[in-house]
């Protein structure tokens, strides 16, 4: 059986179809959805052009405008006519469900847009968007079938009473719906935030870094309070809720308040910041990202480690570029006893001088550390200005040069040696050794 709604609507639709009214109508849409898709190729390439050359805000306008250009000109088109046709009382039908269709799709590709732009790609994020689109479509469906006011009062209707309120399902929709979108709008305008101070000239990256979490997290709060207070809820009985909250960080959420404050921190004092080459216990590498929880520090073999904010401020961090990008190296070899060693300690010199990433200033040197059991142990100390780079390459080259000069001057690199003194032996051993020629 069909319901009573969708029995009216196509009764009065097939009513319609009779009259010449109704073709009228479909003219007009026609006209409207026709001009709508000239003008917005016209404008597309103008406004194309207009993305490429523009940034930050401008630029995020103009996309928000390509997406949303044609349904926004086919609506601008469309509504006048059924002003027109209201006013003089004529059948607008047509008109009447075209109206919110192009209002849903101009709503539904803006809602995407944010939300491309405030998350990343990924699964759940697609997901996401199927689920919104979703559900904008099932209100649209529900407004043209006459059942949209029925189902918000049955949602209504189906409520329970905490203290003095009154807590509905429609009202926990709305609460979510408002909380939701005022979460991703906070999100898009920390990303535009943190877009336009990575353009700034001259700013060190620990401020960008700080700026970027501080927005964010200042944005998503009062999101959050404004969502709360759009919905009816009196933002003094949070009160509470900030009492409960500090009980709970006081006990289970300690470590993740810690790391939190201390991200904070190491932005403020600039110590640690994207680009520095630290190490902390036994990791070494690059740091990534300052994040909120932690940082990411890339080892040599390309393996990101994720290192909570508290270690950082709790344990002892060696950052080799800190104060002074410039980092000295050691580089130790031995030699012969039967070689020069100020020869040796020559080319060394050469080698070091050659590399192109060893500073000339501070020099490099080369010292007679000691006489070890094997050889003659020579030192080399270089200075490098870009430990960003990694010391095993630099390391490499330079003895690489050193191997090839002292084959080419006959200077050994010894191997470790022992000297074995016999006491006594019997006669067959004493027999089977033989005297080095």
């Amino acid at each position: 059986m069909m319901p009573e709604n969708i029995q009216s609507l196509m009764q009065s639709l097939l009513e319609n179809v009779r009259t010449t009214d109704y073709w009228w109508q479909i003219l007009a849409l026609a006209t409207a959805v026709a001009v709508s898709a000239i003008v917005n190729r016209r404008l597309q390439q103008l406004l194309q052009a207009r993305s490429e050359s523009s940034i930050g805000l401008r630029h995020i306008a103009v996309r928000s405008l390509q997406r949303l250009l044609w349904p926004l000109v086919a609506l601008a088109l469309v509504l006048p006519a059924r002003a027109v046709l209201h006013r003089y009382e004529l059948p607008s039908v047509v008109l009447d469900v075209a109206s919110p269709v192009l209002t849903a799709l101009a709503v539904v590709r803006f809602s995407v847009y944010l939300m491309r732009k405030a998350f990343t790609q990924n699964a759940l994020l697609r997901s996401s968007e199927n689920i919104l689109a979703i559900s904008i479509w099932l209100v649209v469906i529900f407004h043209l079938l006459g059942w949209l006011n029925p189902v918000l009062a049955m949602l209504d209707s189906i409520a329970i009473t905490l203290g003095e309120s009154r807590v509905s399902v429609l009202s926990a929709l709305n609460l979510l719906l408002i909380v939701a979108f005022a979460f991703i709008v906070a999100l898009w305008l920390a990303e535009v935030v943190n877009r336009q101070v990575q353009r700034m000239p001259g700013v060190t990256p620990s401020f960008k870094v700080g700026v970027s979490k501080f927005s964010r997290f200042l944005l998503i709060t009062l999101a959050f309070l404004l969502a709360l207070n759009a919905v009816g809820i009196n933002l003094s009985s949070l009160a509470i809720f900030g009492g409960a909250l500090g009980v709970g960080l006081g006990f289970g959420l300690q470590r993740i308040a810690s790391n939190f404050i201390s991200g904070f921190i190491l932005v403020l004092d600039r110590s640690i910041k994207p680009g520095d080459v630290i190490t902390v216990g036994d990791k070494f590498g690059w740091v990534q990202e300052l994040n909120a929880r932690y940082i990411v520090v890339r080892n040599r073999e390309g393996v990101d480690t994720l290192i909570p904010n508290e270690n950082l401020i709790t344990s002892e961090v060696i950052n080799w570029s800190y104060a002074d990008p410039n980092v000295r190296l050691t580089i130790a070899v031995q030699i012969s006893y039967d070689d020069d060693p100020e020869e040796a300690m020559a080319l060394m010199l050469e080698c070091a001088k050659a590399s192109p990433r060893v500073l000339a200033e501070p020099p490099p040197s080369v010292r007679l550390t000691q006489f070890a059991d094997s050889g003659i142990e020579l030192q080399l100390r270089v200075w490098i200005a870009d430990a960003n780079n990694g010391f095993a390459p630099v390391k490499s080259d330079v003895n690489l040069a050193i191997w090839r000069a002292f084959k080419q001057a006959d200077i050994t690199i010894p191997y470790p040696q022992r000297d074995l003194h016999i006491r006594s032996a019997s006669a067959d051993v004493l027999g089977n050794l033989k005297r080095p020629e």
